[in-house]
């Protein structure tokens, strides 16, 4: 196997499978196309639906080792959820998951991206929006880069109405678009060190 090869996993709940694009893309298939690198990429979207992040620390290594290589550059792409809020989860332990995660990559020598959770209708806004800022700051402290999709799209008619147009959870072929973009502008090319489209 090539050393050249770079491995990354994406861990998360469902919106990391693109759950309500028909185009079954979602914003990591987006993400995948409009990224250009010298050496092969595999992306690994690793997802379980209405995951909390107790349950994603406790499971992510033991699916990444076995898509990580001994010989290839091994990455971590975090996809954050709100499943926490839903599930009752005090935002003391969401923090401590998501370093607990970032902690273990490190120390694997593992560098880690993550991406944080969208707006949802189902759960309260400013709630969200305090997760949100937790889980950036979390990153932060580790210098992990971290996107920030709930202050943008927290009030973006775009993303509500495809939202609505679908299960009224999830969003669809333009809410996944909105959530590339977000991605692709905020460090990801960096991140690899590629270049931008």
């Amino acid at each position: 196997m090539s050393e050249d090869q770079v491995r990354i996993c994406v861990v998360g709940d469902e919106l990391v499978a693109g759950l309500g694009d028909a185009r079954g893309l979602g914003w990591v298939g987006r993400v995948t196309a409009r990224t250009r690198t010298e050496t092969p990429m595999l992306v690994a979207p690793l997802a379980v639906p209405d995951e909390t992040s107790t349950a994603l620390a406790a499971r992510w290594e033991t699916e990444c080792a076995r898509r990580f290589g001994r010989h290839t550059t091994n990455r971590l792409v975090v996809g954050l959820g709100a499943t926490d809020l839903r599930e009752g989860l005090s935002l003391a332990r969401s923090r401590l998951n998501l370093a607990n995660i970032l902690d273990a990559a490190r120390s694997a020598r593992i560098e880690c991206f993550v991406v944080g959770p969208p707006p949802r209708p189902d759960v309260d806004p400013d709630a969200l929006g305090s997760l949100s800022q937790a889980f950036a700051d979390v990153s932060s402290r580790r210098q992990v880069p971290y996107v920030e999709t709930f202050a943008p799209l927290r009030t973006h008619d775009q993303w509500h109405a495809d939202v609505a147009a679908g299960d009224g959870t999830h969003p669809g072929q333009a809410g996944y678009g909105l959530l590339a973009w977000l991605v692709l502008h905020n460090g990801w090319h960096e991140w690899l060190g590629v270049a931008q489209d």
